[in-house]
């Protein structure tokens, strides 16, 4: 087997983000683990973002206003291209770091490969696609750990530093902001239609590699302090649990919306992953909406390495909704509608 003829897509059961364990199984799991603790190894050191809000990232002071953050993202994949897999999942896992204020300093590799199926000569390409992507946003990478694996996955463990004080969160949502989106959506149905026919969608793998460095930066200098990245659990989830953590509602205008090429045609022709049915099963409780369900799977569709979602006006993003006092009368009992 020459590496230019494997599909590495056929290696993985799903693909990218959309391999998420479902959002409603995983709150439970993680709410049977109780609290974390308290009494840290580090004198002085808080924990200022931990699980309570669904946040991207975990961020610890450790002296005035610095704070470290710490997150980690892997996932199976998500295109055939062994280079562009890396790019693609090292700026996913950076993207953790930005959607919390803050900027990558380190990454450690997390490699699972098949090595008795698939040519090691493809790892070293995912390996340098990382790199490729983690040395343009600045991030140093320093080693990290490899597994015999019958599926293959990649990804990235990354510290970043940030100041306190112009964190990013979930919880800091206030009603009558804005909701800016910094990326298309329509990766998900783009990166289905690739894992069954083989197509590429450069447009997919461009929005994935293009890192969130510069939507961070704005949202710090307008003095933003809400947001999240679109990943796995869709524009939908992710809003759900912003809303939900700010103790606000969300009204998305479905038209505003932007959407990449050939997005609204994989919708179409059938190409929606496992994951995009269950997010939107996740969110429907919770739901009132005007639109089609169809509709509702491209604002449920699982992204990978999506852009920020963010509470406020972000120069040259696309606003695309607002927060809203929870039980206002336009909302009702929801904490989302669609419209």
């Amino acid at each position: 087997m020459t590496p230019e003829r494997v599909r590495l897509t056929g290696y993985a059961h799903g693909g990218g983000c959309a391999c998420k364990i479902p959002p409603g199984e995983l709150e439970a799991v993680v709410a049977s683990l109780g609290g974390v603790s308290t009494t840290p190894a580090v004198a002085g050191a808080e924990l200022v973002v931990g699980l309570d809000g669904g946040d991207d990232a975990a961020a610890v002071r450790i002296d005035g206003d610095r704070a470290v953050i710490a997150t980690t993202d892997f996932f199976t994949p998500v295109v055939d291209d062994a280079y562009d897999w890396g790019r693609i999942a090292a700026a996913n896992a950076l993207s953790d770091v930005y959607a919390m204020g803050g900027d990558p300093l380190v990454a450690l590799n997390l490699l699972c490969w098949p090595r008795g199926s698939l040519p090691m000569e493809l790892a070293g390409e995912v390996l340098r696609g990382g790199l490729d992507v983690a040395s343009s946003a600045g991030c140093f990478v320093a080693g990290g750990h490899s597994i015999d694996d019958p599926e293959p996955k990649y990804g990235m463990a990354v510290t970043g530093v940030a100041q306190v004080s112009e964190l990013l969160r979930n919880d800091a949502g206030r009603p009558g902001t804005p909701i800016s989106l910094t990326k298309p959506l329509g990766v998900g149905v783009l990166n289905s239609r690739h894992k069954a026919t083989g197509e590429v969608f450069e447009q997919a793998v461009a929005s994935m590699t293009a890192l969130n460095r510069d939507a961070s930066l704005a949202a710090r200098a307008a003095g933003l302090r809400c947001a999240t990245d679109v990943t796995g659990f869709g524009l939908l989830g992710h809003l759900y649990k912003l809303a939900r953590a700010s103790g606000v509602a969300a009204v998305v205008e479905s038209s505003a919306v932007p959407y990449l090429d050939g997005a609204r045609e994989a919708l179409r022709d059938g190409y929606v992953s496992g994951g995009t049915r269950r997010n939107l099963d996740w969110v429907r409780p919770h739901l009132s909406s005007e639109v089609g369900e169809g509709e509702l799977l491209l604002l449920a569709d699982a992204q990978t390495s999506g852009g920020l979602l963010v509470a406020g006006e972000v120069p040259g993003a696309p606003v695309v909704g607002e927060l809203v006092a929870a039980g206002h009368p336009s909302v009702g009992d929801a904490t989302v509608v669609v419209r």
